[in-house]
């Protein structure tokens, strides 16, 4: 960076506080996205790389975050702002706003995460009553200038200055309507002067003042507001939506305006350096003549497929495609790119690394690892769990009988089935009503996203690939059909026409395809995704009918599976679930919870042995029970054969196997108004009522309930032991991991485990096999991870059971509390996400990490394992990467995304190791 050396001359960026508040492009580099925003850091890089970048300056966002704070700008902020002004306009060889040929800037938002359109922007900054006469006579064209100042005004009116957007739009509709035209480009300049002068009166009367003459007050406001648009409800909604943290503050990028609206030689347009929907190399992005750079994003004017550019203006077209190999290359990897065109000359306005489907990030990740340019390891970083989830959703049957009534862009696949709403008020009140909703519009704005998060796709009329809607959509994982422009939207009357004139009214069933743009009437069967059907051993990546899709999850599982140290087993009850784990990749089972085979037919018997009232006719259920039992387990061992099963002992609350308690109480009092016999049920509801707990599921549950009924534990270990020694028999591998649940103090554990080796001993001696069974213990109460070093004692494994740890850290009841009032808790941000659905590190996590530290400074070779619902929640994958557990354990159909996960664990653990 050069450095000016005289003292006497004002140097950009020093602070009298010592801290610097404000960057040249010069000065920057992608590398500092936390100081800069992603916007500004890249906008830097393009300058270092030699690109055509406008010249301009970033406030930083600790200049943000000190304002959001305090409620006050820093104190040395405007003498910095000055001081990169002054040397903008000297660079420049004019002046913010003069009145003969002035300098205009634009003010836009540009955090470290991108945000599409959830903060503000504002373009044309510096134009006046006096300076919009000198640009015209500058640009020799009066209808750009007054096009620009009616810009200024509409964007400042609604972002800085609070006016409803919709008054601005009325009026440039009316004003249209009065030409009888249907786009703006064909408004004169006549027009245009006398839509400036309404918009003037609408801010007059809506925001009390009027519009700013004086341009660095414009340029003030509009950086302050910038700041002010971090803590903005959409904003809000969106970082918790992707889950970015709310203290990072946005900086506000300063550039020299470069005008894409100065006739047909002029535009601006997006382009990606591959198609963000499919991973595809070629020319893909959006192209719009005559337009500013909101207009593309807006989806307001239909845009042209960029590779007309070439036909438009062959020296740009070929120009931006060099660019953007330059931008590929350097990156390494898609990059999303805004431009523009000042008759014939092209500017760089941004670029970033672009937000992609999921089957395009699998894709790009395994041509870019081909073509060289990264390796397996930063492959991996590429894609993540959640995307791999999102391929394995189900999409539509080509083959069904479908009523097709129009087409769009294929903006973000998926299969999308739902009731037609008109507006995001609607979206989000079916959806909390259960209703599964396509939200529709001739194009989305920012202000949609709470309709947008809530529906199940969007569809619009408008827009391309880089509209509001489409960057959105493919950002959450939402799918989503742009531009069908044959239907014809009307949200006021709350109804979409579709070619031949059917009406589709609000409330009528539509579904969209997000993998083709295909829009149809009614509800559209599904078939399983390729890669689900990948995953279940139906297709096989190297065939000559395989998805190409599939040949990149292939390889990235590959990569996966021989970076990871995590071990992947599945929470499965029964054989088939165990053999669909087995072939999604699982490495054992991480819990059989042995009570769901208690349920129906055998109901009756547990329901016998609990309310038996002599040992007699308890031992008469147990011995009943015992080669059910026993079934149960060679089923389960012999589909996992030469693989570890994790048993859990009955664990479920009493009430689960008692009849309701009210329904027997009007069974019995009906007997005795009939006088009719109920003996039975008299002594039923006596027993009922003597085990009725008020909160069971922290009564007699778990070890406890082994303890209390004799019998009941030993009568399950002696069936695994003795399954375990068929299977040998039988010359199969079993490897049975006994395990005793909501053990809460050594003593309980120490009990079990004596009496459970003591049935082994005799199983073995009966059968002449050595069974070699593990016991162990779940953590799932806080005591028993704060005394984990003293159960380590008895006990040779941990499962971690994450989802009863959180409600006893918590003091929640899952059943009642996600109703009830998670929902506010999330809106209100003391949730970023429910711990539930990712481990609280800072508390539950807290408990896991200690316990295991614990459990083997006592047993060094302790097992540690995690059995709840996190095990397949990709961030919680991460900590328990890191805490140090052995394997994790999920549902059959999350196995794939947690083998993911703890690859990506891996390669992220050993990347901060080097660092």
């Amino acid at each position: 960076m050069s450095e000016n050396k005289d003292p006497h001359v004002a140097q950009p960026g020093h602070s009298v506080e010592g801290v610097k508040f404000v960057y040249d492009f010069t000065e920057g580099n992608k590398d500092l996205k936390d100081l800069l925003g992603g916007k500004g850091a890249n906008l830097a890089e393009m300058t270092n790389l030699g690109l055509p970048v406008p010249p301009g300056f970033t406030i930083t966002t600790e200049a943000c975050k000190t304002y959001l704070d305090s409620g006050e700008e820093p104190a040395a902020l405007r003498d910095e702002v000055s001081a990169h002004l002054d040397a903008l306009e000297a660079r420049m060889g004019k002046k913010l706003g003069q009145a003969d040929d002035p300098l205009l800037v634009s003010v836009r938002s540009g955090a470290k995460f991108s945000m599409p359109g959830m903060m503000d922007t504002v373009l044309n900054i510096g134009l006046s009553d006096k300076s919009v006469q000198g640009l015209a006579e500058q640009a020799g064209d009066e209808r750009f200038a007054w096009d620009s100042y009616r810009r200024l005004i509409q964007m400042f009116g609604k972002t800085v200055l609070g006016v409803d957007g919709e008054l601005f739009e009325d009026a440039l509709e009316a004003a249209k309507a009065a030409k009888k035209v249907t786009v703006d480009t064909e408004l004169e300049a006549a027009d245009l002067k006398k839509l400036v002068t309404k918009f003037k009166k609408i801010v007059k009367t809506e925001a009390g003042r009027d519009f700013p003459q004086d341009p660095r007050e414009q340029m003030d406001l509009a950086i302050k507001a910038v700041f002010d648009s971090w803590n903005g409800d959409r904003a809000k909604l969106y970082r918790r939506q992707e889950r970015i943290p709310h203290d990072l503050g946005t900086a506000v990028n300063v550039c020299s305006m470069v005008f894409g609206n100065l006739g047909p030689d002029s535009g601006t347009g997006v382009a990606f350096t591959r198609d963000p929907a499919s991973g595809q190399q070629g020319v893909y992005g959006d192209y719009l003549q005559n337009a500013q750079g909101e207009d593309v994003v807006a989806g307001i004017r239909n845009t042209v497929p960029l590779a007309d550019l070439e036909r438009i203006d062959k020296k740009s077209y070929d120009q931006l495609m060099q660019i953007m190999e330059t931008l590929e290359n350097h990156y390494k990897d898609l990059c999303d790119i805004e431009f523009t065109i000042e008759r014939g000359v092209l500017w760089m306005l941004q670029t970033r690394v672009g937000k992609r489907t999921a089957g395009a990030a699998f894709r790009i990740a395994t041509q870019l690892v081909d073509q060289g340019l990264i390796d397996e390891a930063e492959a991996l970083t590429r894609v993540n769990g959640a995307q791999l989830a999102q391929l394995m959703f189900p999409r539509f049957d080509e083959s069904a009988k479908v009523e097709q009534v129009g087409r769009g862009i294929a903006a973000s696949p998926g299969a999308a089935v739902g009731k037609a709403v008109f507006d995001s008020y609607t979206a989000v009140k079916w959806s909390r009503s259960g209703e599964k909703v396509i939200l529709i519009r001739r194009e989305t704005n920012p202000d949609d996203l709470d309709g947008m998060i809530a529906a199940e796709g969007i569809l619009t009329s408008r827009g391309g690939k880089t509209s509001h809607a489409a960057v959105v959509a493919r950002g959450m994982g939402k799918t989503c059909v742009c531009g069908a422009e044959e239907l014809e939207v009307d949200t006021k009357r709350r109804r979409m026409t579709v070619p031949g004139g059917h009406v589709v009214e609000e409330g009528d069933v539509v579904s969209i395809d997000g993998s083709t743009g295909k829009v149809y009437l009614g509800e559209v069967p599904v078939v399983p995704s390729p890669v689900v059907e990948y995953f279940e051993g139906r297709m096989h990546p190297g065939a000559d009918d395989a998805d190409e899709l599939v040949e990149a999850v292939h390889r990235m599982m590959a990569f996966a599976d021989r970076k990871r140290r995590l071990r992947v087993r599945a929470n499965a009850d029964n054989a088939e679930d165990a053999l669909r784990a087995r072939r999604f990749g699982a490495q054992g089972i991480g819990l059989c919870r042995t009570e769901h085979m208690f349920l129906g037919d055998r109901r009756e018997l547990v329901e016998r042995l609990i309310l038996a009232d002599t040992d007699a006719e308890r031992e008469e259920s147990l011995k009943q029970l015992l080669p059910l039992q026993k079934q149960d387990f060679v089923q389960l061992f012999e589909s996992m054969d030469g693989l570890p099963v994790t048993i859990r002992l009955l664990d479920p609350p009493l009430h689960e196997f008692l009849p309701d308690i009210t329904e027997l109480s009007v069974r019995v009092a009906l007997a005795e108004s009939r006088q009719e016999p109920h003996e039975n049920e008299l002594r039923l509801l006596q027993a009922v009522h003597r085990l009725h707990e008020q909160n069971p599921m922290l009564g007699l549950r778990g070890v406890r309930l082994g303890l209390v009924i004799p019998g009941l534990f030993t009568m399950q270990v002696r069936a695994i032991a003795e399954a375990a020694a068929e299977r040998k028999a039988a010359k199969g591998d079993p490897r049975a991991e006994i395990m005793i649940p909501l053990v809460g103090t050594v003593q309980e554990l120490e009990i079990v485990r004596e009496e459970a080796d003591q049935v082994i001993a005799e199983v073995e001696a009966a059968s002449g096999a050595q069974l070699k069974l593990s016991i162990g213990t779940m953590i799932e109460l806080p005591r028993a991870a704060l005394t984990a070093g003293q159960i380590a004692e008895a006990a040779q494994f941990f499962s971690f059971g994450t989802n009863d740890l959180t409600q006893t850290v918590w003091g929640f009841s899952r059943d009642d509390v996600e109703a009830s009032f998670f929902t506010a808790y999330l809106e209100k941000g003391i949730f970023g996400v429910s711990p539930f659905e990712t481990i609280d590190k800072d508390g539950v996590g807290s408990l896991v990490k200690l316990a295991a530290k614990a459990g083997r400074e006592t047993r060094p070779d302790l097992k540690l394992g995690v059995c709840g619902e996190h095990g397949g929640d990709p961030e919680s994958v991460h900590f328990f990467h890191e805490v140090g557990l052995d394997y994790v354990s999920c549902s059959p159909f999350r196995i794939p995304v947690a083998r993911l996960e703890a690859g990506r664990a891996a390669v992220q653990s050993q990347g901060s190791d080097h660092r």
